[in-house]
This record gives structure tokens, sequence and C-alpha cells, in this order.
């Protein structure tokens, strides 16, 4: 055989992934390109290509082992850890992890089968996420298969809800990255691969939708290679298993050849044999390759990265157990994690006794007496302890470190509804109540900060993005709260490099659009406009795919821009990339607004006839209005203009042979919070109550307003 030069580590990882190919009598240069090609040959070559497998564990029965060697389920009987399996799913927004969970549990028979079943998206079991159709909050459940005991994490797919994924990643030893078979790699999927290969996970990549007839496998698997290169990723990060899969007919295999097989004849069963089978041989035990993890120590220490509330138990504490077991009744308690280096003992927080030691089975929470290093449990015993804070027993004095998350990059104001029909529809109302409401919120959410602003009656929430703070907005406002909101503000920063301070940095996203081919052009058009700078143009199917680095400020306000652009047919997606330079002052295209003016009451038809051919309502005849509300936009951009929506017409005793005019008025489209959002200019505030969301100026007096809007504002402002 002739000599082979390697040009890089990828190059010896090819040689030993596929000797075969190596072998031919033939000089190959191998450069840090040659793990792009496509995996048409590699498939080919399965059966001859060698592999890499863990041996499985089987169950073990031996009393001899050591108590912290066994795991005692209901049924009393003992398993070694080394069969117990934490592995999350990780994707990008509607890739299918949810649904794939749904296969996992069909096929360890905690979920009907039955075509007509109600169980799908079963850990999708908030109201919101079943509205929407998507993960807000991380789960956690599982399972047994093949004597082992699988804990499986879904966890969301938004970018905007990153900060659950991070924390999330601490309690699992591998990562089962589902990709579209047709969109391939997205945004998301960039950001927790990211986050993935930064806690040395290594990931098994599954190819969903396999059946459609738009998937592209082989192309798809080409990008995520690159992706993997771009992100850094080591020989073994990179030598994952792939699989290809239909969650939704409930199949996975390991070769295209009986991907296309099962795609003509679906099984009538769950048949996830291979991801599950996959998952106990290549995913890790939590003993496998940690050094700092001891389950023969006394010493019980746990990480929360979760909480749960509990009518009766009160505060229910989820984690991983890194050393140690822990039983029912025994004494524990919290250490806060360190502010500051400087701080050598953390103080103790509080002090209980384990009330009760629960674990997720299938869709149902089931107590166990006791656990040992390596599970993944709810305990409960303690009131007072927090997102990463170490429940542990009592000699112990030092807490578990913990991955700092990335920082929050959008800021609103929620404060009191001091609208003229304040207290008419909800029954939450004070600062005290909504301030309670929004601290107990970052307790349970560390991407989301509380800040308190200027004014006692409102406070500074600043997360990750529009859909994250959309989404606690419209689950306080279920709960009967009436709030005054803000528009959503770009946190900025000084640069930490600049010895001087004075160099500004704004966080930069990247944007994934797909569109039409002949729609890209306004695309492009206007995120040029809002500071985008665009770093590829891809065809992908039928559809244009557009990657842009863009301000986060140009992204405020942009998806019903895009939806009217692209007649509903854009989709855009954005994570975080990085702190860059600021841009300078980007232009709102928005116009003007429809003020009322006059006083409270029911607007009429005869005014709102008159007001029609000025612009675009937002009211219909019988909507309660006061002066500063917004009632419309202005069809020209010259500022605002008052209106006054709830003039009647007047009455006089003079007969005439003329019939009043028919007043036919265009319908009115009901706002979503989300449209609100993106519609809102600085200087006006959104009013959230259970029943209304009305858009209003934020000084309702117009002398005032007016001596306002002579003062120029600035994103400068708002710096961290």
């Amino acid at each position: 055989m002739s000599s082979v030069v390697f040009k890089s580590n990828i190059g010896a990882l090819c040689a030993r992934r596929y000797p075969l190919i190596l072998s031919q009598p033939s000089k190959i240069l191998l450069s840090a390109k040659i793990r792009s090609f496509s995996r048409i040959s590699a498939n080919q070559l399965s059966n001859n290509c060698s592999r890499v497998n863990v041996n499985s564990f089987t169950r073990l029965h031996s009393p001899a082992l050591p108590l912290a060697q066994k795991f005692y389920s209901s049924s009393s009987a003992p398993y070694t850890i080394k069969n117990i399996r934490n592995v999350g799913i990780i994707a990008h927004v509607d890739h299918g992890k949810t649904t794939m969970v749904d296969a996992l549990l069909k096929q360890a028979g905690l979920l009907s089968n039955s075509a007509n079943s109600k169980d799908t998206l079963v850990m999708d079991s908030n109201e919101l996420e079943k509205e929407r159709g998507m993960t807000i909050l991380s789960k956690v459940t599982s399972f047994m298969y093949k004597d082992h005991r699988i804990n499986i994490v879904d966890t969301p797919g938004h970018a905007d809800f990153g900060g659950e994924v991070e924390r999330i990643l601490s309690m699992v030893d591998g990562v089962v990255l589902v990709t579209d078979a047709t969109e391939g790699p997205m945004a998301q999927t960039k950001f927790v691969l990211t986050k993935a290969l930064q806690y040395n996970l290594c990931p098994i990549v599954v190819l969903n939708k396999i059946d459609r007839e738009t998937s592209r496998p082989d192309e798809v698997d080409s990008e995520l290679l690159e992706l993997f290169m771009a992100l850094d990723a080591s020989d073994k990060q990179m030598d994952y298993p792939l699989l290809y899969a239909s969650a939704k007919q409930g199949w996975s295999t390991d070769s295209l050849e009986s991907a296309n097989q099962l795609i003509k004849n679906p099984p009538s069963t769950p048949h996830m044999e291979p991801l599950l089978n996959k998952i106990i041989d290549f995913v890790p035990h939590p003993m496998k390759g940690n050094p700092d993890f001891n389950p023969e120590s006394n010493q019980f220490k746990m990480l929360v990265t979760q909480i749960e509330p509990n009518s009766y138990l009160g505060r229910c504490y989820l984690g991983r157990i890194e050393s140690g077991k822990i039983k029912v009744g025994d004494p524990i308690k919290s250490l806060t994690p360190p502010i500051e280096e400087a701080v050598s003992t953390p103080p103790v927080s509080e002090v209980g006794r384990v009330t009760k030691i629960m674990l997720r089975r299938g869709l149902e929470v089931e107590e166990i007496e006791q656990a040992i290093a390596g599970d993944i449990v709810l305990l409960s015993g303690l009131k007072t302890a927090s997102i990463n804070y170490t429940i542990c027993s009592n000699d112990v004095t030092e807490p578990l470190p913990f991955v700092p998350i990335d920082p929050p990059t959008v800021s609103m104001s929620f404060g009191v509804n001091d609208s003229p029909l304040a207290g008419k529809e909800g029954s939450m109302l004070t600062s005290t109540v909504i301030r309670d409401r929004l601290l107990r919120e970052a307790e349970t959410n560390i991407a989301l900060q509380i800040v308190q602003s200027g004014s006692s009656d409102s406070f500074e929430v600043r997360g990750r993005g529009e859909l994250q703070l959309s989404i606690l907005i419209e689950t306080m406002r279920r709960e009967g709260f009436e709030l005054s909101v803000s528009p959503p503000r770009v946190l900025l920063r000084k640069d930490p490099d600049d010895p001087h301070g004075k160099k500004i940095q704004e966080p930069i996203e990247e944007a994934v659009i797909d569109v039409d081919s002949d729609m890209a052009g306004v695309v492009i058009e206007k995120l040029t406009k809002r500071k985008a700078e665009m770093k590829k143009y891809l065809d992908v199917a039928d559809k244009a795919r557009l990657i842009f680095h863009i301000p986060t400020r140009g992204l405020l306000g942009y998806q019903s821009e895009l939806k009217n652009d692209t007649r509903g047919t854009g989709a855009l997606t954005h994570s975080f990339l990085s702190y860059e330079e600021y841009k300078g002052p980007i232009e709102k295209a928005r116009k003007g607004s429809l003020v009322a003016t006059g006083s409270v009451g029911a607007c009429t038809t005869y005014a709102l006839n008159l007001i029609e051919p000025r612009g675009k309502l937002f009211i219909k005849p019988g909507d309660v209005v006061y002066p500063g509300m917004i009632v419309g936009e202005y069809n020209k951009d010259q500022g605002d203009l008052e209106v006054n929506p709830t003039k009647a017409k007047q009455l006089t005793n003079i007969r005439t042979v003329h019939k009043d005019e028919r007043a036919q008025l265009t319908p009115v489209q009901q706002w979503t919070l989300e449209e609100a959002i993106s519609y809102v200019n600085p200087g006006e505030k959104i009013e959230v109550t259970p029943t209304k969301i009305r858009l209003r100026k934020q000084e309702l007096d117009p002398t005032r307003r007016k001596q306002l809007s002579r003062r120029s504002s600035s994103d400068l402002e708002y710096l961290q």
C-alpha cells in the first residue's frame, strides 16, 4: 500500500474511521476538507468499516456489590451505576426533539402506540407550550431499556430559551443532536452544539424527517461536518454516530439503505431500537471519564439545576447527584454559590432533612427511598435553596462549581397599569404584587434578571429576546395581572478591553432567513438598512437561505415586517453570536400613530368612518378608548395625528330627504402580544390585561407629550 500523507488531525480521523478507503493502492492527500465528502461512500462501506463499540453493561444481581454501586428502583432490583445513561435531546426549533422523545417513550411501552392516541408531544405539558407547539421549559423523564435506566432531558429549541439548554447540559453525559434532513443545521443548531462541545460532550447525530421527499441526507451530513470543524470539535467529537429517523412514524436506523426501505414500508409498531442501542453503547455512564465523580464518597453533593413547586411538599429540587448517596430522612444543607473568588467559605443558606426523593418514569413521578451518585432525582426538604445552589451533607464545606450562562441582551420595563381603565379587567394590580411575581420567576429562570428601575412602580426585566419576555408577560396576564410594558431595548456595554471605557459594544446575532428566491432581494435591502452584513447565500431545496450577522437592535420589530414582505412565507431564526463595536443608529421605518383625544368612552361608527381615510384602524365600534391611546397607524410619515374616535353625530330636528350613508369599516385584526411588542416605538407602551392588549403613549397628557418629543433619545442611554 502506498504511503498516506496527512495534513491534519482530521485526516488521521478518516484513517481510523474508514480504513478500507485508505487501503487502495494509490497515494491520497487528505486535507481538512476530506471530512466533508459525501457519506454515500461510507454508507456503502459500512459493513466493512471498523467501528469502536462500547461494551454493553448487563444486569447484575450480586449482593456483594457495595451500596454506592447499586440503584434501587420501585421493584427493589439492584442495578449498577454503570447501567445509568443521562442524555439530552438538543436541536433547532421544530426539528422534532419532543416528537423524538414521544417515540422513545412508546418504544419503552410508556405511551400508547395507537394512531388515535392523544399521547403526542407529552413533554410539552405547559399550556403555552401546547398552544404554540414549542418547548419552553426543559423537562426530564426516564425509562428502562435492556436493563439500563435512560434519563432523557428534552430541551427548548428557540434561541431565546438558550438558558434552559445551558444549565441542563451539566446534568447529562451525552447528547442526541436532532437535525432536520431537509433544512439542515440552523442558527440554534450551531448554538446548542457549541454549548455541548464546551461541556466536552460527544453527540449522537440523528437526521430526522428523513421520510420527506425534500430530504437531502448526504448534503446535510456534509454541512454538519463543516459545522463541527468550524466549532473546533475534537477528533472524538467529530467521530459521531449517524442515524436516520422519522420520529413521527416512530422508527430509526443506522443506514440510509434501511431508511429507504422503512420509508416504503413503515413499521406498525415503534422501531427506535437502533437509537436506544446507540445511546447505551455510545453515551458513557456517569463514572466514565469523570475524575471528580465519586460514588463511594460519604459526602452527598448535588447541584440544583431546576426548581419545581409542589403544593404539598413545597420546593422540589432537580439535579444530578455528583457524589455519595442520599436516603429519606438524611440531614442536608444548602450552600450558596460563591459570588466572588475571595470568598473562601460560602455561607450556609439552610439546614433541613430529606422528606422525599423522587424520579420521573415516563409521565409519572415515582418515590424512591434512596438514590446514588449519577442519578437525576427530585429532592424536597429545603425551602430557600435556588438554582446553582449545592445541596449536600452537613460535613461538606465547598459548593460544586457551575458554568455561568450567557448574559441577557434585551430588556423591557414592567410597571403598574396607570391608564384610565386600570383595575377593571385584572386582579393583580399593585407594584408589590408585580415585584414578588417577577422575583419568583427569576429564581427558577436564571436567564432572566430583575433590576429596580428609577421609578418605584416599574421594574426592568432583562432576558435573551423578545419571545422569552413575551412568554413571561403572557403567563402573568393569564394569572390576572395588569401590566404596562415598554418596548424592548438592547443592552449595550462598554468594551472590557478598552482602558479608557469609551468604546461601546452591542450584541450581534446570526440570523438565518429562508425565503422564496424572488423575495430575497427585498429581504437583503431591508436588513442592510438595519446594519446587517450578509455572510452566505445558499439554495436549499426550493428556498433561498440568507445568513446575516446583524445587531440585535436590527431584529427588533423585523419579524412582522418580514411576514408582510414575504406574504407569510419567510422564516427567521437567530441566535446570539458575540459582542462587537456599536454599529451606529438605525432609522425606524414605522409611520406615525393615530392617537385618541377627547374623553374616555366607547368609540362610534360615525367617528371611525371619518378617521379611517387617515390610516389603518386598530379598534372597532364599541371599544372603550381614552386620551393617549393609540387607535391606528397614520398614513403619512409626519409624526402623530390626534383624533377623536368617540365623537357622535349631532342630532337635529331638521328633516331631510337624504338618507344617511351606511358606514362600511375595514375589519380589524386583534393584536397578539408578539405583534404588539414588535410594533411599538420608544415613547409608547403596551397595556396588558387578562382580556385586552392596548397600545398607548407613555405620556397620556398631550401637552406633556409634545414637550418630551423635543428631546432626542439614543440607544446609548441603555448601557449596562
